[in-house]
């Protein structure tokens, strides 16, 4: 009977019940950062904008600057699945094409207002750079299988630094023009598919 009792109560989150509830509560800490900045924000105002406690917020996310890690980690996967995908012969930039016309990867406007928040929060800016520093290996992997080589070998990580440095570069780049007033959203994505698509140009002759 005791047992019994035991197995009671409210059932386990399903994993994609857990991915709604952090991107819920990253959605809710952008809006509050933006309006009101991170510093006036607390874990109990992120929470009562998704109708959740503190504690919950804190059980999914470290710190308040870091709810927002799962915009900034955007299409990190598929990414490099592209580059796994990238055939022989084809242009490095082309790789992601089909990427950036199904916007399956672009980061959305709520990253560019995170990322112009972060030339004055150093907070979400050490968010950012990690995000990146956490994708550099999965880029590098993704590399060496692509060309056969030991993930021990220096070359994929040499270029997984270089992809991840003109993504990086281009995002913000994007993100900073972009806050200029007139540009509307069609056309701010447009553009920034265009200046991801010049970056990776950039930095192809050392991926070859």
């Amino acid at each position: 009977m005791t047992a019994a009792r035991g197995r009671t109560g409210r059932p386990p989150l399903t994993e994609e019940r857990k991915a709604e509830i952090r991107l819920e509560i990253a959605r809710a800490a952008v809006d509050l950062f933006v309006a009101q900045g991170v510093a006036a924000t607390t874990g109990e105002q992120i929470g009562q904008a998704v109708g959740v406690s503190a504690r919950t917020v804190w059980r999914y996310f470290p710190t308040k600057e870091s709810c927002v890690r799962p915009f900034f980690s955007t299409g990190i996967d598929a990414i490099a699945a592209a580059l796994r995908q990238w055939g022989a012969g084809q242009p490095f930039e082309g790789a992601f094409d089909h990427l950036w016309a199904a916007d399956a990867a672009l980061p959305g406007p709520d990253v560019g207002a995170l990322l112009r928040l972060t030339r004055r929060e150093p907070g979400l800016r050490a968010v950012w750079l990690q995000t990146h520093d956490e994708a550099e290996p999965v880029f590098a992997s993704a590399l060496a299988e692509r060309a056969g080589l030991p993930d021990d070998d220096v070359r994929p990580a040499v270029w997984a630094a270089m992809l991840n440095a003109s993504l990086r570069a281009a995002v913000e780049h994007h993100a900073y023009r972009t806050a200029e007033p007139g540009i509307d959203a069609a056309t701010a994505r447009a553009e920034l598919a265009a200046t991801l698509r010049t970056a990776l140009a950039a930095v192809a002759a050392g991926l070859g």
